[in-house]
């Protein structure tokens, strides 16, 4: 067995001010995955977070950029690996069942495992995010596809070729969506895996924000639709704008066949530019479809372009597969 194929496993455990919950976290991905280093990507912690981490055998970088998304484009960037667990650093994730995930993602060959929450706590998973998660969730199923059903997990295990093609453009939260909206766009063989969630330890803080960061993920939706579906994008709104036209124009045409004048004439003119908007909008869809296709067949070719790890091989004992057993590598970082 050529165990210099042995693929190599980055942790990367974004966190801002988490200088309560990380020493945990790094020491249970440890335990689970074994032999571990850690980098602690420090994004502007406050609480002595990067300390901490550096205590708990951490090696200690930082992204001055605040947000979630900006640390998760610079830990992608500088860490080579060949596959990636990405987790939250609040300790609310079950570090147990990493090592199923990754195995799961070596053995079917796939570029994205997502950890689907499963709690009955209510203080862990609050009734309101649980609604928003479902509504925001349901928007991008409908669009998109429906082999993701819990699209704001912070637990998921990546390919190499997901992270290097990944553009990576979020800010904050909202790069939970990116990554659903890209595996299921390009029709990269995904899964999903239920994980146990919890509270968070005590004296940890939350930092999302309920009704901005959802306005934010919603928002990245709608952009995101507009970027990768502009077909749809656009005719929704030439569909609306047509039929307010209709709307306002077939009185005054009736009333033009009837009597023969034009008695409202503002109303007319507003009714023309209204129909002509639609059709524009139309004409802006199909152009921005063909656009929209060559992006992503280069998004596509840039996929293919990076090689895949080998599969595990599950014909072989487990016992005998442990000299495969993947490098790791840990990469921890603070983000909003």
């Amino acid at each position: 067995m050529n165990q210099a194929a042995a693929p190599r496993v980055a942790v990367l455990i974004p966190c801002h001010n988490e200088a309560v919950a990380i020493p945990k976290v790094v020491a249970d991905f440890r335990a689970q995955l074994p032999g571990a280093v850690v980098y602690v990507y420090d994004n502007n912690s406050t609480d002595g977070t990067a300390g901490a981490a550096r205590h708990a055998g951490a090696v200690v970088r930082r992204e001055v950029l605040q947000g979630k998304g900006h640390v998760v484009r610079r830990m992608f960037a500088d860490v080579e690996a060949d596959v990636y667990v990405l987790v939250d650093g609040d300790d609310t994730y079950d570090a147990a069942a990493a090592p199923a995930m990754v195995r799961l993602l070596l053995t079917e060959q796939l570029d994205m495992v997502n950890g689907a929450r499963v709690t009955a706590l209510e203080a862990a998973y609050r009734r309101g995010h649980r609604l928003g998660n479902a509504v925001l969730t349901g928007f991008v199923r409908r669009i998109f596809g429906t082999r993701i059903t819990d699209m704001l997990s912070g637990y998921r295990v990546f390919s190499r070729r997901f992270v290097k093609s990944f553009p990576a453009l979020a800010a904050g939260f909202e790069t939970e969506t990116e990554f659903t909206v890209h595996a299921l766009e390009l029709k990269m063989p995904v899964a999903e895996m239920p994980v146990a969630y919890k509270d968070r330890p005590a004296g940890s803080i939350s930092k999302l924000r309920t009704y901005s960061d959802g306005a934010r993920i919603l928002r990245t939706i709608v952009v995101l639709v507009k970027e990768e579906r502009p077909l749809q994008f656009f005719s929704l709104w030439g569909v609306v704008l047509l039929l307010i036209g209709l709307g306002l124009g077939l009185p005054v045409v009736l009333e033009f066949f009837r009597t023969g004048l034009v008695p409202r004439l503002p109303t007319a003119v507003l009714a023309t530019g209204l129909v002509l908007l639609s059709f524009l909008a139309f004409v802006c869809g199909l152009i921005l479809d063909s656009v929209a296709r060559g992006r992503k067949e280069l998004k596509r070719l840039t996929y293919l372009a990076i090689p895949a790890v080998p599969p595990l091989d599950e014909d072989v004992p487990a016992h005998q597969q442990a000299p495969r057993q993947p490098n790791l590598v840990y990469a921890t970082g603070d983000a909003d």
